[in-house]
């Protein structure tokens, strides 16, 4: 098959742009963040008034991405408590959740997940106030985690 210039342009024209998955630390100490499909990437070090930023994507064996984040470092390996935030492209949409494991590293802090013009996640205590917390937006618009909002 050969693409000529004008194939590609059509292309790149056609591609969705996607938005940004996001991990804001407004809180006074570190966190770490680690990027979880069907392998987990790097640990990510996020200082107090810092993010991690990365494109929203698929994973092709388990579909979703999860960040787990903690208050310790190589808490994803040493079993401290981990905030879960989740999520899963589908097509223009993008789902996204908010969750824990083993405990809640931010209980007693106010931690958010929002996205321009969709539903927010809103945890003021750091603790899942009941309720799904499944949420849907525009996959072309960056999804943030805050944490101590």
């Amino acid at each position: 098959m050969r693409c000529t210039i004008a194939a590609l342009a059509i292309f790149a024209s056609s591609a969705v742009a996607v938005g940004n998955a996001v991990v804001s630390n407004k809180c006074t100490s570190t966190v770490y963040a680690w990027s979880v499909g069907s392998s987990v990437g790097a640990k990510q070090t996020i200082a107090p008034g810092g993010n991690f930023s990365e494109p929203l994507h698929s994973d092709a064996t388990s579909g979703g991405i999860a960040l787990k984040i903690t208050a310790v470092d190589d808490g994803l390996y040493n079993g401290s408590p981990q905030q879960i935030f989740s999520y899963s492209l589908d097509g223009g949409s993008v789902w996204y959740d908010l969750s824990t494991a083993f405990g809640e590293p931010f209980s007693g802090k106010h931690v958010t997940v929002t996205s321009s013009g969709s539903p927010t996640i809103d945890w003021p205590n750091g603790s899942n106030p009941g309720g799904s917390q499944v949420k849907v937006g525009s996959s072309d618009q960056n999804v943030v985690f805050t944490a101590c909002a």
